[in-house]
């Protein structure tokens, strides 16, 4: 059986934040249901990875290749990226004042629908279908009529991101930090939602020092960040390895 194609081919990206370059050289590949988790230190360039990936304007690639599904995604806009298949989750959730949380939602679904060749989901069937994975999330039904994330607490803003993952079943998703602020129950509901989509191809690549969660996760592989490059790729032990040591001794404790 041959292998699968990636869904997300990256190489040797090169992104720049104001005058500093962040990503130095970063390369990677997501295959269908497969799941990264990338670790780094502060400033390592982890959430660079994905504003540049995502298309934000803050955010300047200086060169490299990144392909989803074979597609040249730095060549698109921002909304197309989204439309194409790509989720980047923020680590700390913006509010939007004046825009309903079920608005948002839907228009963001009705646009990946339209982009998939598939109809467009009615004011019902989306609050029906939203309202059920709200329900399985932990996210009070609501929260789905209130502008995006206005007066949200920290895990809420979290979980009102699972629920836009949860809907728009992208090709590929980078969870940015998605644990943090959660209790234990929204831990789990992002464990059951990640094998849920990844069971039904979705590639991810989770950003995490939370070491409980990601063995929960069962990733295929860990990726250290370190000066803008990936400095070391392993296992469940290279996790355990960083939660044990640190950065700073990570490469010194596996070779012990």
């Amino acid at each position: 059986m041959s292998p699968q194609p990636p869904q997300l081919q990256v190489r040797d990206l090169r992104v720049q934040v104001g005058e500093r370059t962040v990503l130095h050289s970063v390369s990677l590949d997501a295959v269908p249901g497969s799941l990264s988790v990338l670790m780094g230190a502060n400033g390592s360039g982890k959430s660079t990875l994905g504003m540049a990936l995502a298309g934000h304007p803050h955010y300047q690639v200086l060169g490299g290749q990144a392909l989803l599904a074979g597609q040249d995604l730095l060549a698109m806009a921002a909304h197309e990226r989204a439309r194409a298949g790509l989720f980047v989750s923020f680590q700390s959730p913006p509010d939007i004042p004046g825009v309903k949380n079920n608005l948002f939602i839907r228009t963001a679904l009705n646009a990946v629908q339209e982009a998939r060749e598939q109809p467009a989901l009615d004011a019902f069937d989306f609050l029906q279908r939203a309202k059920q994975a709200a329900q399985g999330l932990g996210l009070p039904e609501a929260l789905l009529a209130r502008p995006v994330n206005e007066g949200f607490s920290g895990g809420e803003r979290k979980r009102n991101e699972l629920l836009q993952l949860a809907l728009l079943q992208p090709r590929v998703a980078l969870l940015d930090e998605i644990d943090s602020g959660m209790d234990v129950d929204g831990v789990r509901a992002v464990v059951a939602l990640v094998q849920k989509l990844r069971a039904a191809g979705t590639a991810f690549i989770v950003v995490s020092h939370y070491l409980q969660m990601i063995e929960q996760l069962e990733p295929d592989a860990v990726l250290r960040l370190d000066q803008g490059c990936i400095a070391e790729t392993g296992d469940l032990e290279l996790a355990r390895s960083i939660a044990r040591t640190g950065f700073a001794r990570a490469p010194q404790a596996l070779e012990a």
